[in-house]
């Protein structure tokens, strides 16, 4: 499996799922399967950052999480914590760009302030950008964009004939970040949950049925591979 350097996506999308069942299967409580998550976030950036890849976006906690039990709410937030503390440690030795994406306002304040401070100490980094989707949601995302132009055009600072899709681009959590030509999903499941609606117009999908605690950098490799082995057209028709 050759991987050819200059067909890499620039940004890859995943859709973490499956920490949940993993724990299931090994009689743990979610909790472990959420830890075990994040250890595999970490092995891939490292893999994603290694291969070249320029932007990684990862969904780790939607709008709609918050309707789980409170207790596996609480132990996300406190994982949550953790990853951001271990970041933050390590953030110098690493040229990783970290961007938090999202409603951020109605996570706790301690952990928008560690957002912060994790976002300002790699604001300058120029390896692998990772954005990672907290409190997330792909409608809340436009709506949110949707208020924020009716405001400008209120305000007189936009003009309604102005509004073009490079336009709504700006306005989105993703602003001046290219759109994912990749989406992976773990754990089985074959739809994008509300994930990344107006970025992922055209990308690749690829669905494995591993859960997220055991993807690999290998598995990664191997989704770039069928990737790089497809016929992208945009809508349009190939020349032959």
């Amino acid at each position: 499996m050759e991987l050819i350097p200059e067909k890499l996506p620039q940004h890859i999308a995943i859709i973490m799922d499956g920490n949940g069942r993993w724990a299931k299967k090994r009689g743990l409580p979610r909790k472990a399967g959420h830890k075990a998550g994040a250890d595999a976030l970490q092995t891939v950036t490292e893999g994603a950052m290694e291969l070249g890849i320029k932007h990684l976006t990862v969904y780790a906690f939607s709008t709609e999480n918050w309707k789980r039990s409170d207790e596996e709410v609480e132990g996300i937030m406190d994982l949550l914590r953790k990853y951001l503390k271990e970041n933050i440690k390590t953030a110098k030795a690493r040229n990783v760009k970290v961007n938090i994406i999202g409603e951020k306002s109605r996570l706790a304040e301690d952990i928008q302030q560690q957002i912060a401070k994790l976002e300002e100490i790699t604001k300058d980094k120029t390896g692998l950008q990772l954005h990672i989707a907290l409190n997330y949601g792909g409608r809340d995302e436009l709506v949110r964009a949707m208020r924020k132009m009716a405001q400008a055009v209120k305000e007189g600072t936009l003009q309604v004939e102005d509004i073009q899709e490079d336009m709504v681009q700006q306005y989105l959590d993703t602003k001046d970040v290219p759109d994912p030509e990749l989406l992976i999903r773990t754990s089985g499941e074959e739809r994008i949950s509300n994930f990344l609606l107006w970025q992922l117009a055209y990308s690749e999908f690829s669905f494995s049925p591993k859960l997220w605690p055991d993807y690999t950098v290998n598995d990664l490799k191997e989704a770039i591979y069928a990737y790089q082995n497809r016929d992208r057209r945009f809508g349009g028709r190939n020349s032959q």
